[in-house]
């Protein structure tokens, strides 16, 4: 705004020197709105709770809702309404500090086992304190607020009746030489009134420019006066405009912006300089003017700039919490390691500023139902396990007290079979409570190590009596082994011996039975393997000479034998794959080393060198039968 623009004269009439630039900063609708918008840049919502501070103006720190009510009583005994900017910060640090004690009493209500949805805040006597202070303190400034627009309205009554003598004293120019010394004191008196209703101060300030000019339009005073006039207002202007660019020097943009207002006004009330001098005046000033009001943006753009970074930077924090998936988290190391997780996004949180004052609130609200969700999740896991750990709990106490009563038992192959089993049974079992774990185990472990123990003072004679037989059926193993290595000078009848000497011999320790038994029949089968072979190559032979002497008697056919021997041949393959069936049955479901299935095994063995027999004898007689058409066929030809 410049002097030119801001007042328009009517066309007739010149512009006296004594117009002046703007309206004064309070009264200004422009200047206002400035105010308003950085006021609104500087302070937060008193809707929002803020958790980012607890530091007012004065750069008092509070630690406690006590020290904040205190200084609101304070404020309330001073009986002048206090400053807005430390109520509405008072308020923030407040209900921060309010919202810190309901969420560590949640929290806690929480780690008890207690259920989100059940908490309920106590009623807090220092929020009701507060409250009441706050209130007489609101309605002190509604008070004060009603004085100054009723001292604003007498202001505005004043000032319109100086104008309207001022339009008076303009009516002639022997009217205005003759008042001079009026014309002064009314703008003296002009000077002293207060602010008017900001919707009249525009044109009440106008109009009070318009009749001024007008009246030194009029005026016939002498060369030197005014020329005194205009250099005591041209030093006045200057001294304005130094303040001012001293100004681009103040660390304080706001202060200075501040400054700046209160130099503007000032700057108004000056008269006129000379007319060849005002506009380089002007333009000097606002150039100065300029500096301010662009470190003023710059300020609020830099804070702007600030509050968007923080923004993303807590929408980012908000993203990780929403993102841990509670449904999948299926341990307590899990939880544990979500948890320090989740706490240090909130630690990072605290050291982020502001968002925008539009967005600040929405922000910690999400981030907020995010932890609480996460944290809601958490105790509903937990009781969950606790009610399965308690479910567990009394399984094993079932188990133990089994465990108890079979401790003195005798029946040591039974009993055994049943410690066992309740052994298997407490591993599907899950986890119990952490205070009854050791003591459970300790209990069960004890009953069975009982009964362990007197088993196996018990059994300690016959353990040496197996240890025994497991050396003397070691020693036939290795006789046999001698026998299949020495196959000429060996006999069927001393295998038969030998294993008649192992049948005598008693048990030995289980735990090497299977492998001593794998290492015997292995043997065994091996010499009657060797055995086989040779006696099968006799039987085979005496078969085809029976045969023989059968037809040249005519006592049979080759063809009539072979019906024969296939018949008994399929016969001893059913009863082969039957075998083989019921051991495939067998193995799947006994346990290694069963007498059962060993001796299956010998009988498919069997049948399997009987059917080998068989299918040769077929082999033979076929033979036989092509030797005898080739016979008759020679003859005929």
């Amino acid at each position: 705004m410049n002097e030119t623009n801001e007042l328009q004269p009517t066309p007739e009439v010149e512009v006296a020197e004594a117009q002046v630039t703007s309206a004064p900063a309070e009264e200004t609708p422009e200047e206002m709105t400035v105010s308003e918008e950085t006021t609104s840049e500087e302070t937060a919502s008193e809707e929002t709770a803020s958790e980012e501070t607890q530091t007012v103006e004065n750069n008092t720190v509070y630690e406690t809702k006590e020290q904040v009510v205190d200084r609101l009583k304070a404020i309330q005994e001073e009986n002048t309404g206090g400053d807005k900017n430390e109520l509405d910060l008072l308020k923030q640090v407040f209900y921060k500090l309010h919202r810190a004690a309901q969420m560590a009493a949640r929290n806690a209500f929480i780690e008890q086992g207690g259920a989100p949805e059940d908490w309920r805040a106590e009623i807090d006597g220092a929020e009701e304190n507060f409250k009441a202070i706050m209130a007489s303190i609101r309605q002190r400034r509604a008070e004060i607020a009603e004085q100054v627009e009723k001292q604003k309205a007498e202001n505005l009554a004043k000032k319109q009746a100086i104008i309207d003598r001022i339009k008076e004293l303009a009516t002639s120019p022997e009217e205005a030489n003759a008042h001079f010394d009026e014309f002064k004191q009314l703008q003296a008196g002009w000077k002293e009134l207060g602010a008017v209703p900001a919707e009249k101060a525009t044109e009440i300030w106008k109009n009070y420019q318009l009749y001024v000019e007008q009246f030194y339009d009029l005026l016939k005073l002498n060369s030197e006066a005014r020329e005194y006039d205009f250099k005591k207002n041209l030093s006045a202007k200057e001294r304005l405009i130094e303040l001012a660019e001293k100004l681009a020097d103040e660390e304080d943009v706001i202060q200075a912006f501040n400054k700046l207002q209160g130099l503007h006004a000032e700057y108004k009330e000056i008269g006129p300089v000379a007319k060849e001098l005002r506009d380089q005046v002007w333009e000097r000033f606002k150039a100065a003017s300029t500096v301010i009001n662009k470190r003023h943006q710059e300020h609020f753009e830099a804070i702007k700039a600030r509050e968007e970074e923080n923004l993303q930077k807590k929408t980012a924090l908000c993203e990780q919490v929403e993102d841990i998936k509670t449904e999948e988290i299926s341990s307590f190391n899990e939880w544990e390691e979500k948890t320090k997780q989740v706490i240090a996004l909130q630690a990072e949180w605290k050291t982020i500023g502001f968002a925008s004052h539009k967005q600040n609130a929405l922000i910690f609200d999400r981030f907020r139902a995010a932890c609480d969700a996460f944290f809601t999740a958490k105790a509903e896991y937990y009781k969950g396990v606790k009610d399965e750990q308690n479910e567990n709990l009394e399984a094993k106490r079932a188990l133990v007290e089994k465990a108890e009563e079979l401790q003195d038992s005798t029946e040591w192959r039974k009993t055994t079979d049943k410690l066992i089993e309740l052994q298997k049974q407490w591993k599907t079992i899950g986890a119990v409570p952490r205070k009854y774990s050791d003591q459970l185990w300790k209990r069960f472990t004890a009953a069975c190590d009982k009964f362990f123990e007197a088993k196996n003072a018990a059994n300690a004679d016959q353990r040496a009596e197996e240890t025994a037989n497991l050396e003397a059926k070691q020693g036939i193993i290795e006789q046999l082994k001698a026998l299949a290595a020495d196959a000429a000078n060996a006999t069927l009848d001393k295998v038969k011996e030998l294993q008649a000497e192992w049948n005598e011999v008693g048990h030995v320790p289980f735990r090497e039975k299977d492998r001593l038994y794998k290492e015997y029949r292995a043997v065994a089968d091996e010499l009657y393997k060797q055995f086989g072979a040779s006696q099968a190559r006799r039987r085979l032979e005496g078969f085809q000479k029976s045969v023989r002497q059968a037809v040249a008697k005519g006592e049979s056919t080759l063809s009539r034998e072979r019906e024969r021997l296939l018949r008994i041949f399929e016969t001893r393959k059913a009863e082969f794959q039957t075998y083989e069936n019921n051991l495939n049955f067998l193995n799947a479901t006994s346990k290694s080393g069963n007498s059962l299935v060993a001796e299956m095994n010998r009988k498919v063995e069997k049948l399997r060198e009987e059917l080998d027999l068989l299918s040769s004898k077929i082999k033979a007689i076929e033979a036989e039968m092509r030797a005898e058409v080739k016979e008759e066929k020679d003859k005929e030809d």
